[in-house]
């Protein structure tokens, strides 16, 4: 996932491809445990999924914020 397609989805889809890669994730580490798992570097990238997601839904709560308080300052 690029940060472009992640900054392209709706809120909903971001808090719904969060929950997805948290899954995937714990789903690895369980792979990890059990020596099941094939892919090592899935790990790697599904961590660094959750992090694009995570910094994007922040910047549009702090967007959100400096929003409302740019508004109620001109007031």
């Amino acid at each position: 996932m690029t940060p472009s397609e992640v900054r392209e989805m709706t809120d909903a889809e971001l808090v719904e491809a969060l929950a997805e890669a948290k899954e995937e994730r714990f789903n690895l580490r369980f792979q990890l445990a059990t020596n099941q798992l094939d892919n090592h570097a899935r790990i790697k990238a599904v961590k660094q999924d959750i992090a694009r997601i995570l910094t994007v839904i922040r910047e549009r709560e702090l967007n959100a914020v400096d929003a409302r308080s740019g508004t109620e300052e001109r007031a």
